[in-house]
């Protein structure tokens, strides 16, 4: 090691690397008080830090996003940053300060200052909000009450996505030291003066946004990032609002579904329905009442989609009864089906677009991955047990092929849908889903 120095230099650092990935590694052997991305130097609050991080990491290969970084003693005993600007240049980056400059990547579902509010109060009281639009993006002034609640913001949520896969945060330190809010609305607020002006003026029709006020994450206490940014996505995937009736609150994932045709329902027919709404962890039969049966969705807002939307659907002649279970959970046993882990849960990818197609029964199936080469026929033969069917239609979507099949009742579709989904058809394993569409 070279003459031990508090600036800490770090080569091979990938583009992919953000500078909350320097301070994960870091930060267990002091407070890191400068970042400077050059790809990359670090400075720590003190030597004596410096010192026990690189005799650590002499006999330990760091790494990072599975990349191994290298750290040596810089020739520097201080970074020294830019104060010109409210954030970084490619070779400066500002200290921390309570206000920091937030730019979106990837925006495809729009952001306001309440969105943005609820993802940064979780770290502190959120003073003021300003938006704006610039040559980098949708950008952000956000200013806390204090540095601290600054600092950790930045450290958790940098990199990080309000929205899943879209909507991602990149977060810098201003180096304003106030900023000026003159109206309260959806593009600038004053937390500590509500009684500002909103400024009401028209403005051009857009895309619907999330609304915070269904956002039911956001609204726990002590919500994890992930939660948060994962109910903004569901709102989201909803044209902004969750459907009307649906609260977003509820916290019991095990439902009692009741009135089954115990002579033609089973778990997996159970499943091939419940799992539109969400993932499924544990579906039971109860033996000594058949027409009853237990499905434990993943959470909480799944199981209430459920409710909302199978409620009084009519399944193999019976009208379903489905309510919130007393059991939080159901207990792994021989007679209770465990489907944690498969693969036919619709919600472990393309969450967005499940959640988007959520609905009640209807006459139309969506069929996809379906054979290249199969036949309105084949699919015809495939369904017709299950009721009178009105029309078919064969399609394709980026080269695969799909169709749509409309029912003569919203039972027969059902039907054909519990049945059917999951099904082997001349060698695929297609998947159905109901369809929102009126007609073919």
């Amino acid at each position: 090691m070279s003459e031990p120095s508090k600036v800490i230099h770090i080569r091979n650092v990938g583009h992919e690397i953000a500078e909350s990935d320097l301070l994960q590694l870091l930060q267990p052997f002091g407070v890191v008080s400068k970042i400077v991305m050059l790809r990359a130097k670090n400075q720590m609050e003190d030597i004596h830090a410096s010192v026990s991080a690189l005799q650590y990491y002499t006999s330990v290969q760091p790494s990072i996003r599975g990349r191994n970084v290298y750290m040596q003693f810089s020739s520097h005993q201080e970074l020294t940053t830019d104060q010109s600007s409210h954030g970084r240049n490619s070779d400066q980056e500002s200290e921390p300060n309570r206000i920091l400059l937030v730019t979106i990547h990837h925006m495809i579902y729009p952001i306001t200052v309440e969105v943005l509010h609820q993802v940064f109060k979780a770290y502190g009281f959120v003073e003021k909000i300003v938006t704006f639009q610039k040559s980098a993006g949708f950008q952000a002034l956000i200013q806390f009450h204090s540095r601290q609640e600054a600092v950790e913001a930045f450290g958790s949520l940098h990199g990080r996505n309000i929205y899943d896969g879209c909507c991602q945060l990149d977060i810098q330190y201003s180096n304003l030291s106030e900023l000026q809010v003159h109206y309260n609305n959806d593009r600038s607020r004053d937390f500590t003066n509500p009684s500002l002006p909103t400024e009401q003026r028209p403005r051009a029709s857009q895309q619907a946004y999330p609304d915070p006020a269904n956002l039911y994450a956001f609204q726990q206490a002590g919500a994890s990032y992930a939660q948060m940014g994962r109910a903004a996505m569901i709102a989201a995937a909803f044209g902004g609002t969750l459907p009307h009736g649906v609260t977003g609150t509820n916290e019991r994932c095990t439902l009692i579904v009741s009135n089954l045709n115990n002579d033609k329902i089973d778990e997996d027919k159970l499943f091939n329905l419940f799992s539109l709404y969400g993932n499924i962890v544990r579906i039971k039969v109860l033996r000594n009442k058949p027409d009853h049966a237990l499905v434990e969705m993943a959470d909480g807002l799944q199981a209430e989609l459920a409710v909302h939307y199978l409620k009084g659907a009519i399944l193999f002649g019976k009208k379903l009864e489905v309510n919130y279970s007393k059991y939080p959970n159901i207990t792994p046993a021989p007679d209770a089906h465990d489907y944690l882990n498969s693969s036919l849960n619709r919600f472990n990818s393309n969450m967005v677009k499940n959640y988007r197609h959520c609905c009640s029964p209807t006459k139309m199936i969506h069929i996809s991955a379906l054979p290249q080469e199969i036949s309105e026929e084949a699919i015809l033969n495939h369904l017709s047990e299950h009721g009178t069917v009105v029309n078919t239609k064969l399609f394709e979507v980026n080269g695969k092929r799909q169709a749509l099949v409309l029912f003569e009742t919203e039972e027969a579709a059902t039907e054909a849908l519990v049945s059917k989904h999951a099904s082997t058809l001349e060698g695929n394993t297609i998947r159905i889903s109901f369809s929102q569409m009126q007609s073919i």
